[in-house]
């Protein structure tokens, strides 16, 4: 596990695959009870403040289960459509995430969202918290997925890493300065 001092006590970024696809995972200590990293992470705006402004989000529907608009936490059967113009290169990408899961435990929650449609030809992303104490919370992120263009994006997943990195590393970074 690498770590990096000035911005987590644990970080674990790796390329490893699961059932041959590739997997992107990072973990960060949070000095915040589970409760507010929690709560943070459960609506839009979250979504919102943790995106880099060079990925140039834009959402543009946030549909509840039930088909309400803009609910104030998002659910199993939310659904988030947005898009993206990396760097304010080439032509906006469409993303529709919905979160297929939403757990809590004594000490722990996790969610989990898959793009429906969108430039990957799969994502699964699982974000868990785990308290550490009253007053911490590990944060984690995997990132299960596979690049469109068949063989071909298949051969080139792990390359991958090289976006997934500054964009979740941002993110890690924003929830620690906006919650520590």
């Amino acid at each position: 596990m690498a770590t990096d001092a000035s911005v987590t006590t644990a970080i674990l970024a790796t390329g490893t695959e699961s059932e041959g696809m590739p997997v992107y995972e990072r973990a960060t200590r949070v000095d915040a009870p589970l409760s507010t990293v929690w709560d943070f992470h459960s609506n839009v705006d979250g979504l919102v403040a943790l995106t880099p402004d060079w990925m140039r989000l834009r959402v543009e529907r946030v549909v509840g289960p039930d088909g309400e608009p803009n609910p104030d936490l998002m659910t199993v059967g939310s659904r988030i459509e947005s898009s993206v113009r990396p760097f304010g290169l080439g032509p906006r990408q469409r993303w529709t995430s919905v979160i297929v899961e939403r757990e809590e435990g004594d000490g722990w929650a996790r969610f989990r969202d898959t793009m429906e449609d969108g430039p990957f030809a799969h994502w699964e992303h699982t974000h868990t918290f785990h308290a550490e104490g009253d007053d911490a919370t590990l944060v984690y992120d995997r990132v299960e997925y596979e690049l469109p263009g068949g063989e071909l994006g298949r051969a080139l997943g792990p390359l991958a890493y090289v976006g997934f990195e500054p964009m979740f590393r941002h993110r890690h970074r924003e929830t620690k300065a906006l919650l520590e």
